[in-house]
């Protein structure tokens, strides 16, 4: 009969809070009509009269061209950066038991 060596406990770390976890679908989804609302409302105030002649498809096309990379690359990437921060500072205030 052998013996095997017991190993050393390792020490214990203190519990720390629950790493935030990406935007849910229904605050991804808040986030993303956040971002797109004012830049139709922008969009169509400012080129409206421009594209007032043009057919609503063709209206509908050169305003998606601008507002989708828009939002896509720049606004609601940095409106989840400042949930995710919002996010963070919550859970400082409330740390899980």
């Amino acid at each position: 009969m052998s013996l095997t060596p017991v190993q050393p406990a390792s020490p214990v770390q203190p519990a720390s809070p629950a790493p935030i976890s990406g935007p849910s679908v229904h605050e991804r989804a808040l986030i993303t009509w956040s971002a797109i609302f004012p830049l139709v409302a922008i969009g169509l105030w400012t080129l409206g009269p421009l594209m007032a002649e043009w057919h609503p498809v063709l209206r509908a096309f050169a305003l998606t061209i601008v507002i989708v990379p828009a939002a896509v690359y720049v606004v609601v990437p940095r409106m989840t950066k400042l949930y995710l921060r919002l996010a963070r500072k919550r859970q400082g205030a409330h740390p899980a038991a």
